[in-house]
């Protein structure tokens, strides 16, 4: 818990810093953050790699965990018309499309803001932010009290980049190619299935 606090720290930290302008334009021209983010996962998969058990843990991998983003798409969806339910005047469409992002707020946003305009954009960035950031905050807990596949579950498409190193400490080297595998399929099904929910709502 004290890391993702930490975490939550410098993000928070960094936008002070961005809101004070004390942040060097170049940063914000070059989206240095992409390239820490790739230095971040280059050490996270060396790490993996160097594990001496590495064949051993992906044998070990059970079948079942292949369908963790299947479950990841059920859930979300089964909670979002959960949220329909109590909240009957939401435009249905424009919610689905919204908890399709899956935490890849940045595609996810943009294909949203050109169907449904800015404002239900903002919406998506903002959801989709914060599926990101409470995983990166409660991965300890969700991981004691739901069990190792639950941060992969919250962490959606996030859970093959930013919040892999998260899910990598608390659940465990043996659950990085779950995560990296349920991130990657999600990310691919992202602008497929919001298109599908536009098409079928129109």
């Amino acid at each position: 818990m004290k890391g993702s606090f930490i975490i939550m720290g410098f993000f928070i930290a960094g936008i002070l810093l961005g809101l004070q302008s004390w942040v060097p334009e170049i940063i914000g021209k070059h989206d240095a953050g992409i390239y820490a983010l790739y230095i971040l996962i280059f050490f996270v998969g060396a790490g993996i790699g160097g594990d001496v058990n590495l064949i051993k843990i992906i044998r070990s991998i059970s079948i079942k965990y292949l369908l963790v983003p299947v479950t990841v798409i059920l859930g979300t969806f089964i909670g979002i018309a959960a949220y329909l339910l109590c909240f009957p005047k939401e435009n249905n469409v424009d919610s689905f499309a919204v908890g399709a992002g899956f935490g890849y707020y940045s595609l996810s946003s943009i294909l949203i803001s050109q169907v449904s305009g800015k404002a239900v954009g903002i919406i998506a960035l903002l959801s989709n932010i914060s599926r990101e950031i409470f995983t990166l905050l409660f991965t300890p807990l969700l991981a004691r009290y739901f069990g190792k596949l639950a941060p992969i579950a919250c962490g959606g498409a996030t859970s093959m980049d930013t919040t892999l190193p998260v899910i990598v400490k608390y659940s465990g080297k043996e659950f990085a190619f779950v995560a990296v595998f349920s991130g990657i399929v999600l990310t691919v099904l992202v602008p497929l299935i919001i298109s599908f929910i536009f098409s079928i709502g129109s």
